[in-house]
């Protein structure tokens, strides 16, 4: 695997590319493996739907809306709870064709901590605290949003694991970078950067808001320019204290990862583009070893930073 120029470390984990299917966008790993053509050890990493300590029926509809180059969703963690995912999901997974992250979410620091631990005790390969989800009405985007509240949830959830830890990080708080700081004091490992932006629609015709949440995550192509800042702010906190970040937020072509990974992160997320092209990380993987050999380099490694002044 190293002689692949797509091969990347990430918190100590062996990737066989750089890129990583986003929480919420696959299902809990096994949903685009009945796509044609489609095959998990094309990415480097499967992020799993996020899971919490109970089962949750989610938000009521509608959920999802498309806009102008995005999508809102607001799902609201829907899922089976931890204890279904770890005994009777994560057994169906086919661990030697990619890495798999869990996705802990919580509306307490205890909640966040007992999920962490249920997954410690399993074979996920990392797990991702989702510390700022803006579409639950509880827990999720406040505690990203405060970077106390954040370093809080981070120190619980070390606590009980010695997995690696990646903090998805808010885009919707005052200072990223501050939050950053003080997730990495309290123990993280590497960070995912960006999360969704909050956001709205209005049918016109009703007058109501079109989600049923009234709001939820903006995702897509419109959010890369604020995604790709929040990964440059967060690198420079980060690059002192070698944590990785995952860059994410509207990457849908090959030269999107690669914008993300010059501006500092080591891997890339790619979400919102599987729903309209589940074969997308082929072409980005084919488009990063042209872009390689094009300009001389040896691995995807040498990007991350690599930004000129």
């Amino acid at each position: 695997m190293t002689n692949n120029p797509l091969h990347t470390e990430f918190c100590g984990l062996q990737m066989a590319s750089p890129i990583v299917l986003l929480s919420g966008c696959v299902g809990f790993g096994e949903e685009y493996t009945r796509v044609e053509g489609y095959s998990n050890a094309d990415v480097g990493a499967v992020c799993l739907k996020g899971t919490t300590g109970d089962a949750r029926l989610g938000n009521s509809p509608h959920r999802v809306c498309e806009t102008p180059d995005g999508m809102l969703n607001a799902i609201g963690l829907q899922n089976p709870g931890v204890d279904k995912v770890v005994d009777d999901i994560l057994p169906g997974l086919d661990f030697s064709e990619t890495r798999f992250i869990a996705n802990v979410s919580g509306s307490t620091v205890e909640e966040y901590q007992r999920v962490t631990q249920r997954f410690d005790d399993s074979d996920i390969d990392a797990i991702e605290i989702n510390i700022s989800c803006p579409n639950v009405k509880e827990g999720g985007v406040a505690f990203g949003n405060d970077p106390e509240m954040s370093a809080r949830v981070v120190a619980a959830c070390r606590a009980v694991t010695s997995k690696p830890l990646i903090t998805k990080l808010s885009p919707n708080q005052t200072n990223i970078q501050e939050n950053a700081r003080l997730c990495i004091e309290a123990g993280t490992d590497g960070f995912a950067c960006i999360n969704t932006l909050m956001g709205m629609a209005i049918d016109t015709e009703m007058r109501r808001p079109i989600i049923g949440n009234v709001q939820g995550g903006l995702s897509g192509p419109a959010i890369k320019p604020i995604a790709l800042l929040k990964v440059h702010q967060v690198y420079q906190v980060a690059k002192a204290h070698a944590v990785p970040i995952i860059g994410q937020g509207g990457i849908t072509t090959a030269n999107d990862a690669i914008e993300f990974m010059i501006a500092g992160a080591s891997a890339v997320g790619v979400g919102t583009a599987l729903f309209y092209d589940p074969l997308v990380c082929k072409k980005i993987n084919a488009g990063l070893l042209d872009y390689l050999q094009v300009h001389g380099i040896g691995s995807v490694a040498e990007l991350a930073g690599s930004l000129q002044p």
